[in-house]
């Protein structure tokens, strides 16, 4: 069985202040953050990690973000120009319950939901300054919710299937984790915003690698990019627009 990677767009966040993508770095600088969504394929079914956000609507109105969306990066339509049925897919996996990685979560009829235990545990009842990012917000459901019944969580690193298996990365998130593959070819990690950009992993002349502006531990942040180092495995940002323009690995 030979696996494979797609990646999907589904709209960009304009302008984001670049601290908030690289810890402590890049100030008076901006960031555009495209929404990528992941397809495993290979297997007896297409595999979702994350599944991108809303409307720009409801982005601008609930998180003060400039959201640009084409129409054609609407999520159905994105689905349905890479030959994908909803309908068909059995299994998504969410890097974390931030609202840009689950926001579509019920465009999956017949799916079963992985999270972490420990990010279901957080994301029902987070800090104060983290309730936006969980949408635990007056006034809307968060959209995880929406498939409450059939989320599963698991704790720590689980095989999901032939060549695919989540990996507990906390830091950004309390149960953050990614999603190792192995194609037969190569390994990779769909690294959930553990690693948002290249630049992230790269590091810099002061540190070999750079956490996320928005974290909840920097300790264990630390010890994820250990874990991941220890992997052998090509990572695969969440936000950076190199990933999208590949589009698929193999």
């Amino acid at each position: 069985m030979s696996l494979s990677i797609r990646v999907l767009g589904m709209g960009t966040l304009v302008g984001l202040h670049k601290p908030t993508i690289t810890y402590q770095r890049g100030w008076g600088c901006t960031h555009d953050s495209p929404l990528l969504v992941f397809v495993i394929e290979g297997g007896d079914a297409p595999i979702i990690v994350d599944t991108g956000p809303p409307d720009a609507k409801r982005v601008s109105r609930y998180h003060r973000y400039q959201m640009e969306q084409s129409p054609d990066e609407e999520p159905s339509r994105v689905l349905s120009a890479a030959g994908i049925d909803p309908s068909e897919v059995r299994l998504v996996v969410n890097t974390h319950l931030h609202w840009d990685h689950c926001s579509n979560n019920a465009m999956f009829p017949n799916a079963r939901f992985v999270v972490q235990r420990r990010e279901l545990q957080y994301a029902v009842d987070p800090v104060q300054w983290h309730n936006p990012a969980f949408e635990r917000l007056p006034g809307i459901e968060a959209p995880w919710m929406k498939v409450w019944q059939r989320l599963e969580t698991v704790d720590g690193d689980v095989e999901l299937a032939p060549g695919v298996s989540v990996v507990a990365l906390p830091g950004h998130t309390p149960g953050s984790q990614g999603v190792l593959v192995d194609t037969g070819n190569s390994r990779y990690l769909i690294a959930g915003d553990c690693v948002d950009t290249y630049e992230n992993w790269n590091g810099d002349e002061a540190a070999s690698h750079i956490p996320s502006g928005l974290f909840t531990n920097l300790i264990e942040y630390s010890a994820s990019f250990d874990k991941i180092e220890s992997l052998g495995c090509e990572v695969i940002p969440s936000h950076d627009l190199a990933v999208l323009e590949r589009g698929e690995f193999t």
